[in-house]
């Protein structure tokens, strides 16, 4: 071999070195090393693949409730344009009718207010909500439970609301 083509030695201790350097090394087999790469591969397919199967369920349930927000916001639009004769005030609970000729109307009466016979087919009740959302009436007693998980979530994190008083610091 000619200086220009001798190969560059590892320089440095043997122990760093990235090719076996003595004859009493381990035996380096090809083989070994397919195997290892293969599982590699493997483990990251799996990791992965379960990975995306994660997304995947996030994305169904993200379409889920987009579907819940606009079914509601239908439902919101169809009563906002129910005709009305006095103004709407969030926190009041209205009643939905309907007349013969299909058009809806909200009166402030409820069905046994009307001395038990109502002039139209009785179509629900509804509360304004300050958002100028509407909820069932029979739903509007329920707890807002995601205001309570998000109120614990808060407690447990060490953040209070304003009404819980001062915290001391560590």
């Amino acid at each position: 071999m000619n200086d220009n083509h001798k190969a560059i030695l590892h320089r440095g201790a043997e122990h760093s070195s990235p090719y076996p350097v003595s004859r009493l090394a381990p035996a380096f087999d090809t083989g070994d090393l397919a195997a290892e790469v293969a599982k590699a591969e493997s483990m990251l397919s799996a990791r992965t693949g379960a990975k995306l199967r994660v997304i995947a369920d996030q994305i169904r349930l993200l379409q889920q409730e987009a579907r819940k927000v606009l079914d509601d916001a239908r439902e919101d639009q169809t009563l906002n344009q129910a005709q009305c004769a006095f103004q709407r005030i969030p926190g009041k609970t209205y009643h939905l009718y309907r007349r013969t000729d299909g058009r809806t109307f909200f009166s402030m009466l409820s069905p046994a207010e009307w001395g038990g016979s109502t002039p139209h087919r009785f179509v629900g009740s509804y509360r304004l909500e300050t958002d100028y959302s509407w909820i069932p009436a029979e739903q509007a007693d329920r707890t807002d439970e995601t205001g309570e998980l998000v109120a614990q979530l808060l407690r447990i994190g060490g953040i209070g609301h304003a009404d819980d008083g001062p915290r001391s610091l560590p």
